[in-house]
């Protein structure tokens, strides 16, 4: 099923992409495992897939123990500051800062583990109080001050729409996210404002946000099924 599933995506993005006259390589499939078995990990890896995203930082830590870190580990949660020494240990990219405090907690940890990872801003392009992230008045701010921080790559923006009634109801916010990420790049404001990421769109609404600029899409349930209920 993981395989065919898999597939299926592929095909989609690629279609996708080029309906709107995008590179398909220039956009990568994040697969959310959150609540997933390792095993189910481990096949995924199998059919070619790169990228995992997790919610939850001590599952997360366990699964890459379990895989022996041989995992492109994508932090999809939100981040307490007390649990940023874990993810500047095992992420390989962390999507959800929203804070200074928190930038400064996980660049004071990668001094200690002498690494330097990939971060995505988290904005709430909604003003969703359900959600977190960084208010889009407040990104600007935001950036210039983790953009001091050495072991940080400021490699884009990522997003968690508000809850819709259809997925093309999605579309503003994502839109809302490209313009933003265009205004910024224009103040060189990303480590590389060239090339910025832009982490938006689930199983649902994947193809709207690749036709509004994405370049990663977080996608679980389309790939490995249901969860169980409440997770």
């Amino acid at each position: 099923m993981i395989a065919e599933n898999l597939e299926r995506i592929r095909t989609s993005i690629e279609r996708c992409a080029l309906s709107c006259r995008r590179n398909p390589a220039d956009i990568h499939l994040i697969a959310v495992s959150k609540k997933i078995p390792v095993a189910a990990i481990r096949q995924a890896i199998a059919c070619g897939q790169q990228a995992f995203g997790e919610n939850y930082i001590q599952e997360a830590e366990q699964k890459w123990l379990e895989l022996d870190g041989a995992i492109n580990l994508h932090f999809i949660g939100h981040l307490q500051s007390n649990k940023a020494k874990i993810a500047a240990r095992i992420a390989s990219v962390i999507e959800t800062v929203d804070s200074l405090k928190l930038a400064e907690a996980l660049n004071r940890h990668l001094e200690t583990f002498d690494r330097t990872i990939r971060i995505l801003i988290q904005v709430n392009v909604g003003n969703d109080p359900n959600k977190s992230g960084v208010l889009p008045g407040k990104t600007e701010e935001l950036l210039r001050q983790v953009g001091k921080l050495p072991r940080l790559q400021v490699a884009g923006l990522m997003t968690i729409p508000p809850l819709t009634e259809t997925p093309e109801a999605t579309r503003p916010h994502f839109r809302a996210l490209r313009l933003l990420a265009d205004e910024m790049a224009d103040k060189q404001l990303f480590h590389d404002s060239q090339h910025v990421e832009l982490s938006m769109g689930m199983s649902d609404d994947f193809e709207i946000a690749i036709e509004e600029g994405a370049t990663m899409v977080r996608i679980g349930t389309a790939i490995f099924g249901s969860r169980p209920a409440g997770v």
